[in-house]
């Protein structure tokens, strides 16, 4: 049985990142590339973001006994085949990971100009997985 608890205290915390990257997404590109502050707050927390996420899955994938995941992008495909993530949503969530490490791994690599469209554009696909997941789970 998924706890309940531990998925919601999750979602909030996803959120929270989410509020803080949203604040900065008000700033127009030249004002983002000239802020490094709000580069670094807005990468923090989408790197906090994905893994929650990640976390999510983990959550689910040990509580319901779907096998053990040879990666993070594994955990997707396996909520995927047992009916949590639609396959769109699922391709999104290997992407964020695949972002996510290169923030962890090789942040001097990152263009900044992808970062404002994931802020403005891809950011979202965070909402829908959270509520695919919360749906499943008979929780929102």
């Amino acid at each position: 049985m998924v706890n309940a608890e531990i998925i919601l205290a999750k979602t909030a915390s996803l959120k929270k990142h989410l509020r803080r990257i949203e604040e900065k997404a008000s700033f127009d590109l030249a004002q983002f590339k000239a802020d490094p502050d709000s580069q670094d707050i807005v990468l923090f927390n989408i790197q906090m973001a994905v893994q929650n996420c990640i976390d999510i899955a983990s959550h689910i994938i040990g509580d319901q006994g779907f096998g053990v995941p040879g990666s993070n992008n594994e955990m997707f495909y396996m909520l995927e085949e047992n009916g949590y993530l639609s396959q769109g949503l699922t391709e999104k969530m290997v992407k964020a990971v695949g972002f996510r490490n290169l923030i962890v791994h090789e942040y001097a690599k990152l263009d900044i100009d992808l970062v404002y469209r994931i802020i403005h554009k891809d950011i979202q696909d965070l909402n829908l997985y959270t509520k695919e997941i919360l749906k499943k789970c008979n929780l929102g």
